[in-house]
């Protein structure tokens, strides 16, 4: 199950509205209504006390909120050359949202984590379409799990979490892809050895090279568990195709993030990636969120131009000018090129 969300809708607001933010499940096999009544947590595993938790315990926890960005790690695989299997996505398999909910870390001390825990395995209660399929389940390193950022989420946008992404609790990782980010989650378990479950071991593993990329048809190198995203940067109220006024003051705008980290300055550059300028950024809600920024440009005369947008993270990583390529189709965050005509 997937639906996107149109570029559109990221012109209008910083957050990403609830009933226009994306929506993707592994499994077509999901609840339609859930119980809040008998719906239970359950902490497992390599823990000193097993416990079953209902949401009234979860919402007697200490209350945190984060802004974060929720991407598909497969986003723009539409635009992947060659062409890759999978959803075609276009730019809308992501959305920004700010996310209400408990840390994880206060759950798992709440069970009490018994040394030589490795990793935390978090399910949900989608289920595989045919038989003997691989249940969906993601796992963490046991730090990662409790950095005290990682958190489980029952409200979006200051509602209710919608059914559809993940109510009652939704795993947040901020930064990291959203296939970490389960939905309708109501299992977790401690381990005290590496998961090899086919979604951490097998699925959603990227080359372990720069920008995860490959050439097409190579073999030989090794993978990796997808993990960090990268940052990115998109212009949302011109459209590829679209004309402006040649000679006339045009105002640009549009959204970046940092990936992992915040956004430091976005360029932008309307001659093809000649001469970059500096975009003014709007408020700061966080790293992990998306940052709008526009600028005032004049194309000086008629004919096509070519629009780019450039954001570098407060690491200093910046997005490159060429595209990555591998098999899954995951991790583009190439600079994109937006062709308008000035007239």
């Amino acid at each position: 199950m997937a639906h996107e969300t149109p570029l559109e809708v990221f012109d209008r607001s910083v957050f990403t509205p609830n009933d226009r933010f994306f929506v993707r499940w592994h499994w077509a096999v999901i609840p339609t209504a859930v119980n809040v009544e008998t719906f239970r947590l359950a902490v497992r595993g390599h823990v000193a006390k097993e416990e079953t938790l209902t949401l009234d315990d979860i919402l007697a926890l200490p209350r945190v909120e984060l802004v974060a960005v929720n991407q598909c790690s497969g986003n723009s695989r539409g635009y992947f050359q060659p062409r890759v299997p999978g959803g075609q996505w276009s730019h809308g398999a992501m959305g920004n949202a700010r996310w209400t909910g408990v840390r994880l870390k206060d759950v798992l001390d709440h069970a009490g984590v018994k040394r030589g825990a490795l990793q935390v395995r978090f399910n949900g209660l989608d289920e595989p379409v045919i038989p003997d399929a691989p249940d969906f389940m993601k796992s963490l390193a046991i730090d990662h799990a409790r950095d005290g950022e990682v958190m489980l989420a029952y409200a979006m946008n200051g509602e209710q979490l919608p059914l559809l992404n993940g109510f009652p609790l939704r795993l947040i990782v901020p930064g990291w892809y959203s296939t970490y980010w389960v939905k309708m989650l109501n299992d977790i378990e401690v381990l005290d050895q590496p998961d090899t479950n086919f979604w951490t071991k097998t699925a959603y593993t990227i080359p372990d090279t720069p920008y995860a990329s490959v050439t097409p048809g190579e073999t030989g190198y090794n993978s990796v568990p997808i993990n960090r995203m990268v940052p990115r940067s998109f212009i949302t109220n011109i459209k590829p195709g679209d004309t402006v006024r040649a000679g006339a003051p045009t105002l640009v705008r549009g959204i970046a993030f940092g990936g992992d980290m915040g956004v430091a300055r976005v360029d932008i550059s309307t001659d093809g990636g000649g001469i970059w300028q500096r975009a003014q950024l709007g408020k700061d809600e966080g790293k992990y969120s998306f940052r709008q920024w526009q600028l005032a440009f004049t194309l000086p005369g008629a004919g096509k131009h070519l629009l780019m947008a450039r954001c570098t993270s407060t690491s200093g990583e910046t997005q490159p000018e060429a595209p990555n390529w591998n098999p899954a189709g995951f991790m583009r965050n190439v600079v994109e090129q937006t062709p308008v005509m000035a007239a």
